[in-house]
């Protein structure tokens, strides 16, 4: 049986290292697109519950007709806590008129991501909700939250920003910050959250890098044939 030449061997390892890293950067996971984003998390000033029978709901603005897919926002949770379900809906009034998307965010549809603790001695978590579909038209509506629940049954928060730099009207921060109320004292000031579309986009650092990896897989070949 006639051996491999050793050079040869080199080269389809390289080639099938580079294929299989290419491969892996193509299925890097790709970002939600953000369709309105009322402004960074503060995690300092204020939180206002959303639990025991609280209701805490906030205006976004599309400037074009879009399809909600999911949305992330900031939570004040005692420590350890984790946020397993949160009722969301999304209204064309405050907490009221026509309800064009509501559910129980929970299991693989709610993630609770810690981020710090703050000088209060709450954890600073952010809360990403997926498996929305709700088909909106361009213009202004209210993002309502209630009913958290965490193990303990402790009380769960969302943070207050103010809606500080949240990107201007261009249709991922139009018209910020967001109009904002609690169902127990009326008019709040706005809290922190993203509204995210159905589809993706892929990470530009994962493009540039399969980019590079195609690029150099194709170096091999080439000098492979000469």
């Amino acid at each position: 049986m006639a051996l491999i030449p050793r050079r040869g061997l080199l080269v389809k390892t390289r080639s099938t290292r580079l294929a299989i890293l290419c491969l892996t950067l193509a299925a890097t996971p790709a970002l939600a697109q953000v369709l309105y984003d009322n402004g960074p998390l503060n995690g300092t000033i204020n939180a206002w519950v959303f639990n025991f029978g609280f209701t805490v709901s906030d205006t976004f603005t599309l400037a074009s007709d879009s399809t909600a897919g999911g949305f992330e926002f900031v939570a004040w949770e005692f420590p350890g806590d984790v946020l397993q379900s949160v009722d969301w809906s999304i209204t064309t009034q405050e907490n009221a008129g026509n309800v064009l998307g509501s559910g129980t965010a929970s299991g693989q549809n709610l993630t609770d991501t810690f981020l710090f603790v703050n000088r209060f001695g709450f954890d600073i978590d952010k809360i990403t909700v997926t498996g929305l579909d709700a088909a909106l038209k361009g213009g202004t509506y209210w993002l309502n939250l209630q009913n958290a629940s965490v193990s303990s049954g402790d009380p769960v928060y969302w943070d207050e920003n103010d809606g500080v730099d949240c990107g201007g009207s261009d249709g991922k921060g139009g018209n910020c910050p967001s109009l904002a109320s609690d169902t127990s004292i009326g008019t709040i000031f706005s809290e922190t959250f993203t509204v995210t579309g159905a589809g993706t986009t892929p990470e530009p650092g994962s493009m540039v890098l399969l980019g590079s990896g195609i690029v150099s897989l194709g170096g091999v070949l080439r000098r492979k044939m000469l």
